[in-house]
């Protein structure tokens, strides 16, 4: 089956142009297909969900709670993705709204007060602990630093890595991975995996959908990256797609007839 499918995504990367990571993937029964999956990509937003790893692996540890409260300050609101840089300063939040309002709108002001909550190096630990050996985290975002330690980066193969211990339950704990696999899910930027996706709605009262996605999103000027977990009746295939160097729409379009051709696969 992925004989098939590696074919189509070839056919398509190359037509589409620019430097693509991409690991697809069938949970439980070891089919896969990868290109470039080591190579290095600026991160983008993906680097939000090791973040959010960091953020319940705390939690796990009871250094504070999900419901404990954080204020936004006026510093803190930073442009690009989400809404509480439109929202009034002084305001408090619940940490758990922050990591869903990070992951399910990309929500920079919320990831960076997130990221001076659990801290850089808590951060770099966890992304170790779950594998992701040649990924790295340094910044905040939307914020540039007069002298760059280094860039957010991460691959393909890490990014799947990451994802494919959320859907197993193997990292920090299964509860917690059940938690972040329900945010993943309720992902509103759906403008490259899913984009040819049919309606998800059953026809039946009560039926499960045709399918559901975790994933999360990573976009700047020449970057489009969208990593997840379709969940096709009883199959799981994981998608991490990285692209650079690709015109936007194309690169989201890619992605899209990408993630259909699995679609379609798990039909036949």
């Amino acid at each position: 089956m992925f004989q098939r499918i590696g074919e189509t995504v070839a056919s398509l990367v190359e037509a589409a142009g620019g430097t693509w990571g991409i690991v697809l993937e069938r949970l439980g029964t070891g089919e896969s297909w990868c290109l470039n999956g080591d190579r290095p990509f600026y991160a983008a937003s993906l680097i939000k969900v090791p973040i959010m790893v960091a953020v319940f692996a705390d939690v796990e540890e009871k250094k504070y709670a999900l419901a404990d409260r954080l204020p936004v300050r006026q510093e803190d609101m930073v442009g690009g993705a989400g809404v509480l840089q439109h929202l009034t300063p002084g305001e408090t939040y619940p940490i758990h709204d922050l990591v869903t309002l990070m992951i399910i709108q990309s929500d920079n002001t919320a990831t960076n007060i997130l990221i001076d909550h659990v801290g850089r190096e808590r951060i770099r630990a966890i992304m170790k602990k779950a594998g992701m050996q040649n990924s790295r985290f340094y910044n905040k975002l939307m914020v540039i630093p007069a002298e760059l330690e280094g860039t957010n980066q991460v691959t393909a193969a890490d990014m799947a890595e990451l994802f494919r211990r959320l859907a197993g339950g193997r990292i920090i704990s299964y509860d917690s991975c059940l938690r972040m696999i329900a945010i993943l899910k309720r992902q509103q930027i759906r403008q490259s995996l899913p984009l040819y996706l049919p309606e998800p709605d059953a026809e039946l009262i009560g039926a499960p959908p045709l399918w559901e996605l975790a994933h999360k999103t990573g976009s700047v000027r020449s970057i489009e990256h969208d990593v997840g977990i379709l969940y096709v009746g009883r199959d799981a295939f994981l998608l991490s797609i990285l692209s650079q160097d690709v015109p936007s729409q194309l690169a989201r379009d890619t992605i899209g007839r990408i993630c259909l051709a699995v679609y379609e696969s798990a039909g036949r």
